[in-house]
């Protein structure tokens, strides 16, 4: 007999993009000459026999390794999130994702849905073929995170700890606990299957998807400054028709003399510029010095930056 839903049991929906977690080796010894994106999302429910009799559903939305994640991928996601969070039956959603580019993908989520129901994103260090597959666990934190009441917004749950997408970053090449929040600090930790929370959920205002182009992005390209850096690359992008540049600073965001000079070559020729760090950790605070002629960008990462930017020129706004 199906397990009946209510507020013990909500329906949740996992999408499935690839990544790690879905990733198998030819040997269990092996967790890193592995290929991303093999197993399809049943396989990933199926490894994980807790939820076996949840209402869940589970939909393929890409396969792939998510350091090949791409635009296309993003809004085909956010419309199928969005499509299923606007069903009166559905709790949460559950989003499997590679680890590369997590961070990139949650905050995007976070930025154009800024969801009243939780969205959940989750990875694995290890492949699915790993003595010990991290993958598994995650899914079911993250099932029981998108189950939570009051729970909202995007979030990552990843070795326990719970990241709000405006904070998460990607610290560690190896580690099970490959993920942070910087300054802030996790949301808070799963512990046997319950959250323990520290602080609020994420919140916003979301975007309409209808900003998001079917075609053609407005291309935004990170440069990062450091000793002995040219201008070279900055000229080179604004020749291909860049559309905008994100600087990843030294310090506080400063910049080589000469790719300063660039951006400013670049800014003169319509190019919009923002200026963030390439330091993990820490906020860029406009100075009043001749830097602070572009925007900085506070305590957003240099990816993030380059988010919110190629936002902006979608709105029809050019900062810088």
């Amino acid at each position: 007999m199906p397990t009946p839903i209510g507020a013990d049991n909500p329906r949740i929906v996992i999408l499935a993009t690839g990544g790690t977690i879905a990733g198998t080796a030819a040997s269990p010894a092996d967790a890193i000459g592995y290929r991303a994106a093999q197993l399809g999302v049943d396989q990933l429910v199926a490894a994980a026999p807790p939820l076996a009799g949840r209402p869940l559903e589970a939909e393929q939305v890409a396969q792939l390794d998510s350091k090949d994640m791409d635009e296309p991928t993003w809004r085909l996601l956010a419309e199928r999130v969005a499509a299923h969070l606007a069903r009166a039956e559905v709790a949460g959603v559950v989003v499997t994702h590679g680890t590369d580019t997590l961070e990139e993908t949650a905050y995007f989520l976070q930025r154009v849905l800024a969801p009243a129901k939780p969205v959940v994103m989750t990875a694995a260090m290890r492949p699915a073929t790993a003595l010990l597959a991290d993958g598994p666990q995650n899914l079911l934190d993250a099932v029981a995170l998108a189950s939570e009441p009051g729970a909202a917004g995007v979030v990552a749950v990843v070795a326990g700890q719970v990241h709000s997408a405006f904070d998460l970053r990607k610290s560690h090449t190896q580690r099970l606990d490959a993920f942070d929040s910087g300054d802030a600090g996790p949301i808070g930790v799963m512990e046997a299957g319950r959250l323990r929370r520290f602080r609020d959920w994420p919140r916003g205002t979301p975007l309409s998807l209808a900003v998001l182009p079917g075609g053609d992005w407005p291309r935004v390209e990170i440069v990062c400054s450091h000793a002995g850096a040219r201008g070279a690359l900055v000229d080179a992008l604004v020749a291909q028709g860049v559309d905008g540049l994100v600087a990843a600073g030294t310090g506080n965001g400063t910049l080589h003399r000469a790719l300063e000079a660039a951006l400013r070559r670049a800014a003169a020729q319509g190019v919009a510029v923002r200026r963030a760090t390439r330091v993990a950790a820490g906020a860029v605070l406009a100075t009043g010095s001749d830097e602070s002629d572009w925007p900085v960008s506070g305590a957003l990462s240099a990816v993030q930056t380059r988010i919110e930017l190629m936002l902006d020129l979608m709105a029809g706004r050019r900062p810088g």
